[in-house]
């Protein structure tokens, strides 16, 4: 067993819980390589609640110190951290500047293995890279967890889509900026409405949009986005049909004024994303040296609101098992703290996607 100087771990993912892992137990001293499949370009995303104090957990008020931050700041108003986009750059940032953290992007991650003294990851050019333990952080259909749970591999397909989109101020004709989050059923179709970056000024706020729906199931499988029971892709913005953006902006009359205006806004620069929502009950989070985070662990319908709490308190309970695991230097005190973990995360992992499959039974039928 390895001092805790030499401590390592590599993380397969550097999406928000593969950097919440790798952040956690950089904190504690160990060595991070986070292989991240996509470039270091900054990525799109939707809206994401609870975003600002689970972030400040993390990485302190410090931490928080972004651009919209300063600019929150000039106007003397707190930024309110609410898309996937804002608490992915943090995150990132946060990472590159934490000297116990590597990140390896265009490192797509095709196998993972282990022997009894480590685990490794290999990536599809070849390279192998191995430390004390592999993090499975590699989103609902990651490749690690075909190994910590090959006997159920694949996370299955809910039933329904969420169209996504945010809309900015300027292209919208608001009269009543909406107050806070609103939710609208209509049967075969729910909308989830939130305002975001609530401290911006007038003219500079945005409307997040998730159009919960139902009856594009054909659509989605003759795109290849389901394939029998697995979610293999979403829908992305250049590949809508346009007899789909058309039918689309025709249902939107069904909501209310803004809401309907901010989703046909989207629609109009089509700037909507579909994705088919996976839903993935665990029956185990590790197998030896290899833990799953985040959504490769456990994959609830977004209507829980919880997944990004739950993926923070993944990486949170997995960096002290493991910080406490390196202190002891046994063979074998790895594999016991990553038990530890599961003991400790299993039982919370469960009941957030079972409370989701009540929401998603009632809505797809």
């Amino acid at each position: 067993m390895r001092t805790t100087d030499q401590a390592a771990a590599v993380v397969v993912g550097g999406s928000l819980a593969g950097l919440m892992a790798a952040l956690g137990l950089a904190k504690f001293g160990i060595a991070v390589t986070v292989l991240e499949r996509s470039g270091p370009q900054p990525r799109g995303g939707a809206a994401l609640g609870g975003a600002e104090s689970n972030l400040h957990r993390l990485l302190g008020p410090d931490g928080l110190a972004g651009p919209e931050a300063t600019a929150a700041a000039l106007n003397g108003s707190r930024p309110h951290l609410q898309s996937w986009a804002q608490a992915h750059d943090l995150l990132r940032r946060a990472a590159a500047a934490d000297p116990h953290i590597d990140l390896v992007h265009g490192a797509r991650v095709v196998e993972a293995g282990q022997d009894e003294t480590s685990a490794w990851a290999r990536t599809a050019d070849g390279a192998i890279h191995r430390g004390d333990l592999v993090v499975g952080a590699d989103g609902h259909r990651s490749v690690v967890r075909r190994v910590v749970a090959p006997e159920r591999p694949d996370a299955a397909f809910a039933g329904y889509v969420i169209w996504l989109g945010i809309a900015e101020e300027p292209e919208l004709d608001v009269e009543a900026w909406p107050p806070g989050m609103d939710i609208f059923d209509a049967g075969a179709d729910c909308l989830l409405g939130y305002p975001l970056a609530e401290s911006a000024p007038p003219g500079r706020r945005r409307l997040g949009w998730a159009w919960f729906d139902r009856r594009r199931n054909d659509l989605l499988r003759a795109t290849g986005c389901v394939d029998g029971d697995v979610v293999q892709h979403s829908l992305r913005p250049a590949d809508l049909p346009a007899s789909l953006i058309a039918e689309l902006d025709a249902e939107a009359a069904q909501w209310p004024a803004a809401w309907r205006d901010a989703v046909r806004a989207c629609l109009r620069r089509r700037g909507v994303t579909g994705t088919p929502v996976a839903e993935y009950v665990p029956d185990r989070l590790v197998r030896g040296r290899i833990a799953l985070v985040g959504d490769a662990a456990h994959v609830s319908t977004p209507m829980t609101g919880r997944g990004f709490g739950v993926a923070l308190t993944d990486a949170e309970a997995l960096a002290d098992e493991v910080a406490k695991a390196v202190a002891e230097a046994r063979d074998d005190a790895i594999p016991a703290a990553l038990r530890s973990y599961q003991d400790r995360s299993l039982g919370r992992a469960r009941e957030l996607v079972e409370s989701g499959q009540r929401f998603s039974r009632s809505f797809a039928g």
